[in-house]
């Protein structure tokens, strides 16, 4: 059995994985590239915590709707093409699974994934005492201003138990900073939390640290990974060989670059922006998390902010904030929300957002006997990262998984 796993990757993913393995008695190595854990996609993403919606992007009927999103300024995709094969290929694929069938397929596997996910940090709440990161059960809200949208969502409810669908004036007595929207109807869940996903990962980091069960070595870029007879035996850090007896990688899309020969990873960098807005007494911001489903906009409150969060950029590798980008969300925001906070004093960020081309992660062993994956979780690295964590420390121990792994584990090259 294991006794010491090494994490390439500071994220929220790798994060909750270290977290996962420190409680179940495995020391733990975890390597960052940057000098901060939680600096990247984990920094300011959308703080939906959205266990129930988790319909992958990839829907028959998308790759259409895309072509006309191209022709608009105002598109919530945005696809540039490049001359790299890994652009082509992800995009192949992602059109291969815009099939309903699949879509269904997929969505009961995230869906599977991340009920877990939502046990998982429960259990971490309540046995752990884990806190400080503006977490919340304040239920979520998918609102439509078409009507053809609310009626195809309507029919594809499942779970009338835990999501209702209402009509407009239902939709603004829920939730009064709706009052004028020209929304046609929303489906409304419960049950669905918000936090601060960049809280989450420095409370996850302080336990760790406190537990004396897990090393950091942060600002220390993998330059290789040594293998050998079906194992991996070590990583570089520059001129520093650091020996493995278990090699978890969770680098995001950057993990492309350490993939072994025979190690398939389907990455692509889908790159989206946020906005986080302060809120004080005079502003009226949602209590609810707000999904605006056609102009693909979500909106958190997370303390005393308004986070909102929005695009799908595939456009490269380059992480650079598009100004235009920026200034179309805060146009929407304000238009839908005019008074929900001070949008004079907004932060930007942007992401890269790890995406398989299905939608679903890969976690799970690899054709090395040693090397595992956690990867490819898109825009739900967050709602998905704690029951991924505790999936693969359950695959490293040799444990029966919490939840059935059908299409979750990675496939050979």
């Amino acid at each position: 059995m294991a006794q010491r796993v090494c994490i390439i990757g500071g994220g929220v993913v790798g994060l909750a994985t270290a977290y996962a393995l420190v409680r179940d008695g495995i020391d733990v190595t975890l390597v960052e590239a940057r000098d901060a854990l939680g600096s990247e996609t984990s920094f300011a993403n959308g703080g939906q915590l959205s266990y129930r919606y988790v319909t992958p992007l990839a829907d028959a009927g998308v790759p259409w709707q895309a072509l006309g999103w191209m022709l608009r300024g105002d598109s919530p995709l945005k696809l540039r093409p490049r001359l790299d094969p890994a652009q082509w290929r992800w995009m192949a694929a992602f059109i291969a699974a815009c099939r309903t069938s699949v879509n269904r397929r997929n969505g009961a596997h995230l869906l599977r994934l991340a009920l877990l996910s939502q046990t998982t940090l429960r259990i971490w709440r309540e046995e752990d005492h884990l806190d400080g990161f503006e977490w919340r059960r304040n239920g979520k809200l998918v609102t439509f201003r078409s009507a053809s949208h609310f009626a195809h969502a309507r029919q594809r409810v499942a779970d009338a138990v835990h999501q209702q669908v209402l009509g407009p004036n239902e939709c603004t007595t829920l939730e009064p900073a709706l009052a004028g929207v020209p929304f046609v109807g929303g489906i409304y869940t419960p049950d669905e939390e918000v936090a601060d996903c960049h809280g989450f990962c420095l409370q996850l980091a302080a336990r760790l640290r406190a537990s004396g069960r897990c090393e950091f070595l942060l600002g220390r870029a993998v330059t290789a990974i040594e293998h050998a007879d079906g194992a991996v035996h070590a990583i570089n850090l520059g001129e520093q060989r650091v020996e493995v007896e278990h090699l978890v990688i969770a680098a995001g899309h950057r993990s492309v670059a350490l993939a072994l020969p025979g190690v398939r990873m389907p990455l692509y960098p889908l790159k989206g922006y946020s906005l986080t807005v302060p809120i004080d007494a005079r502003h009226r911001a949602p209590e609810l998390s707000i999904t605006d489903y056609d102009r693909k906009v979500v909106y958190a409150r997370i303390g005393e902010q308004l986070r909102v969060a929005a695009m799908v950029d595939i456009v490269g590798f380059d992480p650079a904030p598009d100004p235009r980008r920026l200034a179309l969300i805060r146009r929407q925001a304000m238009e839908t929300f005019p008074m929900a906070g001070d949008y004079d004093r907004a932060v930007e960020w942007a992401g890269m957002r790890p995406a398989t081309p299905s939608g679903v992660p890969l976690i799970g062993a690899s054709p090395y006997r040693n090397l595992w994956l956690n990867l490819g979780h898109g825009a739900l690295g967050f709602t998905l990262a704690c029951g991924s964590g505790r999936l693969l420390s359950e695959m490293i121990r040799q444990r029966t998984p919490s939840i059935d792994l059908q299409g979750l584990t990675p496939r050979a090259a």
